[in-house]
């Protein structure tokens, strides 16, 4: 598992940039391909940081859980897949303006349901240049930054 920055490197710029450093937000992240090579994409809902963005479906550890429980149990509670087969790919983290994350991506290879939200959409695409966040619209291109930085890993296994 590729490792990003570490604590003390991020924190580190945080306080060359004279900002404070803060706590970590833990999430879980899949990367859900079909057998076409197609990427699960979920956009945010309605509420939280970034509504309406598309990203890779997961969500928050809570205090005790592992990456991997957390996103068994982010994927049955928000889109009604079951994991059956998934392994760790690799973590990275992100200073966001509202949150500094780190994201601990599983590539998911086997599942059972379909990917149901009641309140914001789901959309499976192959190449990352018709993701639906990617576009050629500068919001598309702002929208989308944290998601673009990982599409060369994703498209290195996908669409090929």
């Amino acid at each position: 598992m590729t490792r990003g920055p570490s604590v003390a490197d991020n924190d580190g710029q945080r306080a060359a940039a004279g900002r404070a450093p803060r706590a970590v937000t833990r999430v879980a992240a899949a990367v859900i391909l079909r057998g076409n090579g197609d990427v699960l994409l979920a956009q945010r809902p309605t509420g939280k940081a970034y509504a309406g963005y598309w990203e890779f479906p997961g969500g928050k550890l809570e205090p005790g859980e592992t990456p991997r429980h957390a996103l068994d149990r982010e994927l049955r509670e928000e889109l009604g897949l079951e994991v059956t087969h998934a392994a760790p790919w690799f973590m990275q983290r992100y200073d966001y303006p509202h949150a500094d994350v780190e994201l601990n991506f599983f590539r998911v290879f086997a599942w059972t349901g379909e990917p149901v939200h009641p309140t914001h959409q789901c959309a499976f695409a192959c190449s990352p240049d018709v993701w639906p966040c990617c576009g050629t619209s500068s919001l598309a291109r702002a929208t989308c930054s944290s998601t673009r930085r990982i599409a060369s890993r994703v498209e290195a296994v996908t669409c090929s």
